[in-house]
This record gives C-alpha cells, structure tokens and sequence, in this order.
C-alpha cells in the first residue's frame, strides 16, 4: 500500500543531480544558507564576527538578501519588525560571546511579542566546549544558557550533519502558536570545514497547528451565547494569528464590545459601533469590563498592562483563548482554551451559528467612551493629542508605525487608531529603548511598498542612533520622529510623581538635524503645527529621514483602583 507522504521521500530529478554534482569551496556555513533559502528564506539580518565568518562567507555564494546593522541588538529588534510584518521567520545571524549576548533584550521584545526570530549564534570550536576555560576569545562557560530563560527554544549543533535538521526544528518551532524567537549555536570549526554533505534541497518545516479542544469550544459557546452583557479583549495574538476577521464576525454575532490592549492595536477597527478602542488605562474601561457576566479574553495573559496594573478583577465568567501554556490562566481563573487564536474564533463562529442582538451595546459603547473623553479633557492635553492627530494625518492609512519607550508612544498605546492590523508596532512587550527606529528598518525590508514611521523620544534615540548609516546604505524609506525633551522624560515623570526630584533623567543630546545630515539623511526641525506637512513630506520623499519635534509632552493621569 503507497501514502501519498511515502511519495514526498523521493527525490526528484534536480536534487539527485545537485546531491551527486555538489560545487566545490562548500563549508558548514554553506549548509545553514542553504537550508534557510530552502525554507523559505529571502531575507537575513545580522553582524559578523569572528566565529561566525564561516556564515557570512557562505552569504556570498547564496541568493539570500544580507542586511547587516551596526549593534546586535538592534539587528534583533529589525530581524522581529520583519517577522511581524511578514508572519515569517527572521533569520537573525550573530557571532559568538559579546555578540550574542548583545542580542538579548531584543530577543526578549521578540518572546514579548510572539514574533518569529531565528537567531544563529557561532560557538567555540567544538574542542573548546563542555563547561571549562580553555581561553578562547568570546567563550562563556554554557552560552546557550544564557538564553534559556528568553527564547521559545534551543538548538545546539556540534556536527555539520545536524546543521540542516537543528535549523528545521527551530524553523518550525519559531513560527508554531505562539510564535518567538528560537536559538540556534553552531561551533566555528563546524561552520568553517569543508562539507562532503551534499547541497540542502529541500527543507519544508511546517509549524503545528493548535487547534481548541472541541468540548472546551462548546462551554464556551454555550456561555456566550447565554449572556446578557458579554464583552471582548482582544491581544496581540489576535494580529500574530491574523485573526481581527474572525474577531469582528464573532464581536458582531454576538454585539459584543471590544477593547483591544496595546499589543493588539489594529485588531478591530478603531471607530466600529462596538469599539471601547484602547483605553486600559482607565477605571471607566475597567469598570465596563469588570461588569461583563462573561468576558472572552484572545491571544492576551492579561498582564501589567492589560489589567490596569493588575487592578482589574472581573466579576463575571472568563473564558481566555490564549497559544502560550504558560499564559492561560496565569492572572485570573478562566474557561481557559489552549489554542491558536484564529482556528479558535473560528471554531466559535461555527458553533455559535444563531446572532445575539442587543441593540443597547453600541449606546453603552459610546457612554464609556464620552466618560474618558470627559477626563481626558479635563486634564488640559491638547498638545499631546493634537500631536498624535497629526501623526495620523500625515502617516497613510497601511503604513507601518514603530513606536519608542516615550511619552509619545504611551499616548499612542490607547489614543491612536491604527487604521489596519499589524500596522502598529511598540516595544512595549518587554519595554526596552531603542526599538522603534532599527524595528522600522526591517519592517522596510519586509515591504518596500509602504512608507515606515519610526517614533522615538531623544533618549531612546540614542540607543539606535548608530543605523542611521544602515537606514541610508540599504536607502530604506523609513520617517524617523525624534520628541527632543532633553531626556528620559517618561521617567521624569515617574520620579517626579514618586520623589518630588529626578535623578539620572536629564540629558546631553547632539543636534538631531545636523547629525542626521552627516551621515547623509536629510533632516528637518519641526514644530507642533507644522509636524503633519513636515512628516507627510518626509514619508512621501523616497529613502531615510529625520524630524526632530522639540517637546516636553505630559502624561494622562491614569485611573486605577480607587481613583476617581
């Protein structure tokens, strides 16, 4: 009897002949391109060095696009942009010891953010390994222990034979629900040897499915269908998943109000009857959510952010979708359904066939919504929200946004609409600076048919200031806003509020403008009324620019427990 998959071990014409005629000068390196390019790869971003050079050597000799950045770590924050915007995963290519090492905040945005990164570190030669201190240049006793604790997965590979199957694995594991940044060690002395394997022809690596168990679907329907005030959260699983149709089908069978959290921004649409848009941050949200008799929590563990600073204590029956184990039930008890987000909703959407109308939702929808806008208003911001409508006129409704640890950004988490899902991007997963401007840069490699607006502020800024020379060699059409407050003003903020002083938070800054147009990227210094010609200018002129904005913006008062 022949299976069709019995059919798939057979090679083909091509790949006997390509095995049995391999190309001379092939190395370990020429394995890992190759089995990348067979997965599906075009695209790599990364830094050499030393025991990597066997890797970047193997480059040369493959089709695969290199874009190389100046600092590992911000190489790591382009390699997510791109796996976000493209659902694929990133290769991300890095040297051993420092190199790798540096890499680990942006790997822990990536696990944050469930977007997929392959990380491929170089080692010591395989002589030097197991534990002990034989000298050599980078070496770490266990490197790979250093990034147990932050990514999805591990593969060590001590021959050139394990090459092609250890990056499938982590390929696979990368892009399976949740999606996240996998790691991949290979020793220098395997990368340089020359390889009598025949060349990687074929690769496919498909991520397992996660579908919901079929009777915890039904509870779930069941309650659903059975409630008088049920609402939505909808996180940032919903736009890994690409599931905001599924969401709206399944918001609007049931006239359910949605409220998306800041990882989620896009996930339902911004002005739609049933929208509660973002405002977490706010004790009229967390009331209306608390209120719910049964609430569906998607693809978010609601966490710090996502809880009113874990003030939110729903009184109603949770039932949370979520593809992190981890995550199901990790802040509050739930019907909780280990799954995929998008075959979840659908599974829903199948089981709940007949609509539930309730023709006072959007009415309770805009009264929420009037309550934060009356205290909005009272707290005198005009400048901040007429910054971030600016913002919007300027940037065309599919263009990709980056946003900064900055004051700016956290206006932006619940204020800004962002048109379309998987549009609006911010670190604030892990909360680290310096991700907007080199996340901006791969999200410019993924699609070159958008403009990219990165937003920072001037101390975030400095953390990335060094690609302004990869923005301008690869000639990427990337906007960079720079909120110039002469520091770290978020934390000004903060200290201000907590000490009645700051410490550490005032800046020295160079002059944006001039610097910029040092390495060759116009730059421009704008005002509050003229940011949306200035930026709308800048992001329609093709390749890198800069608009500095000089700014000190104030944050909402947020309203948690007990506030009024």
């Amino acid at each position: 009897m022949t299976h069709d998959h019995d059919l798939v071990l057979r090679p083909t014409g091509a790949q006997i002949s390509a095995a049995l005629s391999p190309p001379p000068g092939r190395n370990g390196g020429d394995l890992v391109v190759e089995t990348l390019a067979g997965l599906g790869a075009t695209t790599v971003f990364g830094l050499p060095g030393q025991h990597a050079l066997g890797m970047f050597d193997a480059l040369r000799r493959s089709d695969l696009r290199y874009i190389g950045l100046r600092v590992e770590n911000n190489a790591g924050f382009a390699a997510d942009a791109y796996g976000r915007i493209t659902g694929e995963a990133a290769p991300l290519l890095l040297s051993t010891g420092p190199g790798a090492l540096t890499s680990l905040a942006a790997l822990q945005e990536a696990a944050s953010a469930s977007a997929p990164v392959l990380a491929i570190s170089s080692q010591i030669p395989v002589t030097g390994l197991g534990g002990g201190r034989h000298g050599y240049l980078h070496e770490l006793p266990d490197q790979s222990a250093s990034f147990r604790g932050v990514v999805k997965s591990v593969h060590t590979v001590r021959t050139q034979s394990q090459i092609p199957s250890a990056i499938a694995a982590a390929w696979q594991s990368a892009l399976t629900a949740p999606h996240g940044p996998v790691w991949v060690e290979i020793p220098q002395d395997v990368l340089l040897a020359e390889t009598p394997i025949p060349m990687v022809t074929g690769g496919d690596a498909f991520p397992e499915e996660l579908p919901p168990r079929p009777e915890l679907t039904a509870v779930a329907a069941d309650s659903l269908t059975k409630a008088v005030r049920p609402a939505i959260i909808a996180g940032g699983g919903v736009v890994r998943a690409d599931a905001s149709g599924k969401l709206r089908q399944l918001a609007e069978r049931l006239s359910a109000p949605v409220v998306t959290t800041f990882g989620g921004k896009g996930a339902f649409p911004w002005t739609h009857p049933l929208s509660l848009r973002s405002w977490l941050e706010d004790r009229h949200t967390t009331d209306f959510l608390e209120d719910a008799d049964v609430l569906l929590v998607v693809g978010s563990g609601l966490g710090e952010l996502s809880s009113n600073y874990h003030t939110f204590k729903p009184r109603g029956r949770v039932i949370q979708i979520e593809a992190d184990l981890g995550k199901l039930e990790s802040n509050h008890p739930a019907l909780g359904i280990h799954a995929d987000a998008r075959l979840a909703l659908q599974a829903l959407l199948e089981t709940i066939e007949e609509p539930r109308e309730d023709a006072s939702a959007p009415a309770r929808v805009r009264e929420v919504l009037d309550r934060v806008r009356e205290r909005i208003d009272a707290q005198e911001l005009t400048l901040e929200q007429d910054l971030l409508a600016s913002i919007r006129r300027a940037l065309p409704p599919r263009a990709p946004s980056f946003w900064d640890m900055t004051i700016l950004a956290y206006w932006a988490w619940s204020a800004f609409d962002a048109k379309y899902p998987n549009t609006m991007h911010s670190a604030q997963g892990s909360g680290g600076l310096g991700y907007a401007f080199p996340a901006a840069l791969g999200a410019a490699a993924a699609d070159p048919t958008q403009p990219v607006l990165a937003v920072s502020g001037d101390g975030g800024a400095l953390y990335s200031i060094a690609e302004l020379a990869t923005a301008r060699q690869y000639n990427f059409d990337v906007t960079w806003l720079i909120v110039d407050d002469g520091g770290y003003g978020i934390l000004r903020e903060y200290m201000t509020d907590a000490f009645g002083e700051t410490t550490g938070t005032e800046l020295t800054r160079p002059d944006f403008v001039a610097l910029a147009e040092s390495f060759g990227v116009p730059g421009v210094r704008t005002t509050p009324e003229t940011l949306a010609d200035d930026l709308a200018k800048a992001l329609a002129a093709p390749g890198p620019s800069v608009v500095v904005l000089p700014a000190v913006l104030r944050m909402f008062a947020p309203t948690h427990l007990g506030d009024n």
